[in-house]
């Protein structure tokens, strides 16, 4: 069996690869920039969008951001919607639109807006949402903010028009994690939904992998090598601060938090194989959860924290496995394929998302857990990681495109794609981010 990703060792003599060995793959990378840049490429068409219009914000030719553009893009990367021409348009978030003409352009819902700088510095964000076909005022909200909080506000105009035209949560205003490497540093960042706005969280001269938010968004867990074997922190995103939470003998890997905050599940050589732990967030004794002489890894918890997902070879190769919470008896979840890995659990527990070895090639699947049906959503032949958005409709992942490193996100049926893609360097390991606090 080749060794899930989480646990194997940094040595170029290390038996065990999955995917691609990790330290291989970055190593062999090209230099990345000093601040990951990223450019949102949609493909596909879904069956049912909703055509939306999105005039050019008054002021916001002056403005540092376009919250126009911006909101076109996350709204057209879920897949839900499909922009209109609104070119010509000057309008606000106080004019009464001609909303007769909005329907000649086939546009079923407007939305416009205004950018003011302030005196202070601060800009002036506005906006109002129309429903062109019943003619009706959506209603609107303003934001007053800094000029770096520009494309979070645009985004929570997102996450509004998605959300009064879909009834669902919209996740624009989330955060993603991944890692890099540029020359011979690593580095774990926090981005905005859309890849944008990229802040380094931590840099360093070893490999750092599989971050995972906690429920709250306000740490990551993640593994590092610093020490020249893998340990796992948790990190406080506010203030960079972090501790260590498992260093025992052997590896230490694969962290996933429980929905509650206050557990990690862990994957631990400590007593021999590989085997799957809980510890406190705070560090302290592991509980051993499974007593195999296989390897388990790659933990999950399910949304209601009921549930762990991992990855075993305990039936001869790699497959996708379920147990409770506090250990017991697993089930095997996968039967689909001869090697699967990287479970994710989506947020409304109706979805699996996993890694699956097709001849020779690594694909993203879905499976709905009720009825163990699965689709293969990709055409792409090294994907990885694959991680929900909080609302349970798009999935990020990593794979390779066009010979380069990228991130990607995806709606579940694969119709819809969006590349978020660096200009060079190595992009790995993306985890979506919960809801933020408004």
């Amino acid at each position: 069996m080749k060794k899930p990703l989480q646990d194997i060792s940094p040595t170029p003599s290390s038996s065990f690869s999955v995917r691609r060995t990790l330290i291989a793959a970055l190593a062999a990378s090209p230099v990345l920039p000093a601040l990951a840049q990223f450019r949102v490429e949609v493909s596909g068409v879904g069956v049912t969008q909703l055509p939306i219009a999105l005039a050019p914000f008054k002021g916001e030719d002056a403005s540092p951001q376009k919250p126009a553009a911006i909101v076109q893009a996350d709204l057209e990367r879920s897949g839900q919607f499909r922009g209109v021409d609104a070119s010509g348009q000057s309008l606000d978030e106080s004019s009464r639109p001609d909303l007769s003409l909005w329907r000649q352009r086939t546009a079923d819902s407007l939305v416009v807006g205004s950018v003011t700088r302030l005196a202070d510095g601060r800009y002036d964000v506005r906006f109002r949402l129309w429903d062109v076909v019943r003619g009706q005022d959506l209603g609107g909200q303003s934001y007053t903010v800094p000029q770096g909080d520009l494309r979070l506000a645009s985004h929570r105009i997102a996450d509004y028009v998605y959300e009064k035209l879909t009834g669902e949560k919209g996740i624009f205003s989330t955060r993603i994690a991944y890692v890099t490497k540029g020359g011979t540093r690593y580095n774990l960042w926090v981005a905005d939904a859309d890849g944008e706005n990229a802040q380094a969280a931590l840099a360093s001269p070893e490999p750092i992998i599989s971050p995972v938010w906690s429920s709250n968004g306000a740490q990551l867990a993640y593994v590092s090598f610093e020490s020249r074997k893998p340990v796992v922190y948790v990190h406080s995103v506010a203030n960079g601060q972090r501790r260590l939470v498992a260093n025992f003998k052997g590896s230490n890997s694969a962290p996933a938090w429980s929905p509650d905050g206050s557990t990690l599940a862990v994957t631990l050589s400590r007593d021999g194989g590989s085997q799957l732990y809980t510890i406190s967030s705070n560090g302290g004794e592991p509980r051993r959860l499974t007593q195999s002489n296989s390897i388990d890894t790659e933990p999950t918890y399910s949304a209601d924290g009921s549930t762990i997902y991992f990855v075993s070879d305990r039936g001869g190769a790699p497959q996708i496995y379920k147990m409770g919470a506090n250990g017991g008896n697993p089930t095997r979840v996968t039967f689909s394929g001869a090697y699967n890995i990287s479970p994710s659990i989506s947020g409304d527990g109706r979805w699996l998302a996993y890694i699956s070895r097709v001849g020779g090639a690594f694909k993203l699947h879905v499976m709905e857990l009720a009825t163990g049906n699965v689709s293969a959503i990709t055409d792409t032949t090294a994907d990885e990681n694959p991680s929900f958005a909080p609302n349970s409709k798009l999935i990020v992942y990593a794979t390779r495109l066009q010979g380069r490193e990228a991130l990607m996100t995806t709606t579940l049926d694969g119709k819809i794609k969006a590349r978020l893609a660096g200009q060079a360097g190595d992009i790995r390991e993306p985890d979506w981010g919960p809801f933020q606090k408004q």
